[in-house]
């Protein structure tokens, strides 16, 4: 079952038992951040096992289609049930283990071996549960190649493992499950999930949207640029592309509807909106700190890094969405129809603006990032009460909001302690390393064709994943493969995870576009294929920033090369949505559509002469379109109806 995804209401027993369970997990969060870690192996595996068992009680198993009748459901909870003992006992005897290990030499026996394969299991359940069959499959492949790929022909063979070896390394050690990803986690990620669920239970979202649409209505997009607008800032504070499309899609998707876009492209506007939010400074999903983890470079540049290609990832979609507006004859909105904002919306504003000031403000200051959340965190509970009278006289309703808060916490634990299984396995069998002299062998001395290479795995990587998780199991897996490229570490890091956000909408997989689609009425695949055309550029900036570092601005930035790349970017932009659309000022005949599309591929290929002459000869076709070209004054009559899922 995939998180947002609709549930029937939980019976009163079980939501009594959950929300203690992630009252926990956000109070735990909140003051790990604050206050420092105090055991570190405690903190790691009480975290998964509440995690576990939080999870197990949002995702009962007797919900699901094979168990129906009374039987089917009293096995279902019996398998449950056992789960859940599995966990808290795997969890207690990873404590038990820990101790005896810094007490001396231990020698691990077949009960710790039965536990940690209890663990296992139940995490593999659970990844299933939240996240698919396909991220099940992964780590149900790794565990198979650890077992048996000493038997595997080739660059596949590694020396070899046997079961036990494979389930102390995964659960035992500090490269499996509780190793450094899930540390970072516990220590600096939960408190901005935590931030960004106290965010949407105030309803920061309303507020943000309905200040989006006062700032977008002259625009001819109107709600769906308001939708751009709220999912990128809503987006950033999240790690997770579905909880976006879901919170904040409920209000936009029948908005941009009603304002006579196709249903399908209303859905595919909200999902492409909120994956980018997940490479948007400052916050970046959380995902910013986690890289900084990973490779050393400082918070704060990577968020100049990723600042500009995000502006033009969002700046295609605005273009894409106008020039749609203008396919459909869809007018600016009148005047005397324009949002209304009052003068507490704006005071309101202040949930989002203080918090994010105050974070980039604490991380300038050389503070931590977790000290960051922390009082992002206070800063947004201080603002709630004195700006919220309905928060004052209910000061308990803030309990439920934290209690979803801890069940966001346990979905990213599950996925971020799963794919520490994986990340046990590769460093135990070394794969990375073949898969590094794979690449090199299939790609030769092509770094584009490398870089296809990673591009393709990272978005295999990532589906059905949340930002956080997805970014890990790619830069494990291709961690070797990226260092062997000889690109600069901030942009090949910057490259996967562009990859691994766009997962989110890519086919077959596609989570953000199956949230958005039932929102929209609309087929998922429709909303999925709207998604990729919107988001269509981010596919080609990650190559363009590995081959033009000035866009990142912070490795060997050059004034000249800046504006080359600048001029060039937005030319291909504006060929590419054009020729997606088939529309400029009129409807475009195929050969222009053909020649755009080629036009903008030869701008940014990297090679000077195909760049300026891409350049050259795609302003004169737009010069030569604007002097002959007839506008077209299609009526909105003529469009496709609201009711349209294609």
């Amino acid at each position: 079952m995939l998180p947002g995804s609709e549930t029937p209401p939980r019976p009163r027993w079980r939501s009594a038992v959950m929300a203690p369970i992630g009252l926990c997990l956000a109070l735990g969060g909140i003051y790990v951040a604050g206050f420092g870690v105090f055991d570190e192996i405690l903190v790691r595996g009480g975290a998964v096992g509440l995690a576990c068992v939080l999870m197990l009680l949002a995702t009962p198993l007797h919900e699901q289609p094979p168990f129906q009748g009374p039987a089917g459901r009293w096995l279902a909870r019996a398998i449950d049930l056992v789960l859940a003992a599995a966990a808290i006992g795997a969890a207690i005897r990873l404590l038990q283990v820990n101790e005896l290990l810094q007490t001396g030499l231990y020698d691990f026996t077949a009960t710790d071996n039965l536990f940690a394969a209890a663990g296992v299991i139940v995490l593999l359940e659970l990844a299933r549960r939240l996240f698919g069959w396909v991220f099940a499959a992964v780590i149900v492949l790794a565990l198979a190649y650890a077992l048996v790929g000493s038997d595997l022909p080739g660059l596949l063979a590694h020396r070899g493992s046997d079961m036990a070896e494979v389930l102390r390394v995964a659960w035992y050690s500090f490269d499996g499950v509780f190793g450094r990803p899930l540390a970072v986690v516990t220590s600096i990620i939960l408190v901005f999930i935590v931030f960004g669920a106290i965010l949407e239970g105030i309803g920061a979202g309303e507020v943000l949207l309905r200040l989006s649409a006062r700032v977008t209505d002259r625009s001819r997009g109107g709600p769906a640029n308001a939708a751009v607008v709220a999912s990128a800032a809503f987006g950033s504070m999240s790690g997770s592309v579905v909880a976006n499309v879901v919170g904040t899609g409920v209000f936009t998707i029948p908005m941009i509807i009603r304002r006579g876009f196709r249903r399908a492209f209303a859905g595919g506007v909200e999902a492409a909106a909120s994956t980018g939010g997940q490479i948007m400074p400052p916050v970046m999903g959380a995902v910013a700190f986690i890289m900084a983890d990973v490779t050393g470079i400082p918070y704060l540049v990577i968020c100049a890094a990723a600042l500009v290609p995000a502006l033009f990832y969002y700046g295609a979609i605005f273009m894409a969405i106008d020039v749609e507006a203008a396919r459909l004859g869809i007018d600016r909105v009148p005047s005397d129809n324009r949002t209304a904002v009052t003068r507490a919306d704006w005071i309101r504003s202040a949930y989002l603006i203080v918090p994010i000031v105050l974070i980039v403000a604490i991380m300038l200051s050389g503070r931590s990032p977790a000290m960051a959340g922390f009082w992002a965190v206070v800063a947004v509970l201080a603002l709630a009460f004195v700006l919220n009278p309905d928060l004052r006289r209910a000061p308990l309703a803030l309990i439920p909001i934290l209690a979803r808060a801890g069940t966001a916490c346990g979905q990213i634990l599950i996925a971020v302690a799963a794919v520490g299984i994986v990340i046990g396995i590769f460093n135990l069998t070394g794969v990375g390393l073949r898969f590094a002299t794979l690449i090199g062998a299939l790609a030769g001395d092509s770094l584009l064709a490398a870089l296809a290479l990673m591009a393709l795995g990272s978005l295999i990587l990532g589906m059905g994943l949340p930002t956080v998780p997805a970014y890990l199991i790619i830069v494990i897996a291709m961690g070797p493969a990226l260092t062997a490229l000889g690109v600069e570490t901030l942009l090949i890091h910057l490259f996967v995870l562009y990859f691994g956000v766009l997962s989110t909408i890519t086919p077959p997989v596609a989570l953000g576009a199956f949230a958005a689609g039932p929102i929209a009425r609309a087929g998922p695949m429709p909303t999925a294929v709207a998604a990729v055309r919107l988001a269509a550029i981010g596919f080609v900036i990650p190559f363009v920033m590995v081959f033009n570092p000035s866009l990142v601005l912070v490795l060997g930035f050059d004034p000249l090369g800046f504006a080359w790349v600048i001029v060039r970017l937005a030319l291909a932009i504006w060929l590419l949505t054009t020729a997606a659309a088939g529309f400029a000022q009129a409807p475009l005949p195929v050969w222009q559509r053909a020649a755009r599309f080629v036009l903008a591929l030869a701008c940014l290929w990297p090679s000077l002469p195909m760049e300026i002459a891409g350049t050259a000869l795609g302003l004169a076709l737009l010069f030569v379109r604007r002097l002959t070209a007839r506008p077209s004054h299609r009526s909105p009559a003529t469009s496709h109806p609201p009711g349209d899922g294609q």
